[in-house]
């Protein structure tokens, strides 16, 4: 992946702490997470990320 800003979604099934370890591995790697949302109240494979989208502008037309 190339420099820049992306979010990142984790399948409802991640546990907090595979989140904690993924923001550890990211900030030792010289990345910065700098916004975090809990959807804990809202709980399916092997990785725990649903999917990763280059962060940018939505327009709605």
């Amino acid at each position: 992946m190339s420099a820049g800003s992306y979010i990142v979604v984790f399948k409802d099934k991640t546990t907090k702490d595979e989140i904690e370890r993924y923001i550890t591995d990211v900030n030792d790697n010289g990345g910065e997470v700098t916004h975090k949302y809990d959807t804990s109240n809202l709980q399916d494979d092997a990785s725990p990320i649903k999917y990763i989208e280059a962060d940018g502008i939505v327009t709605t037309q």
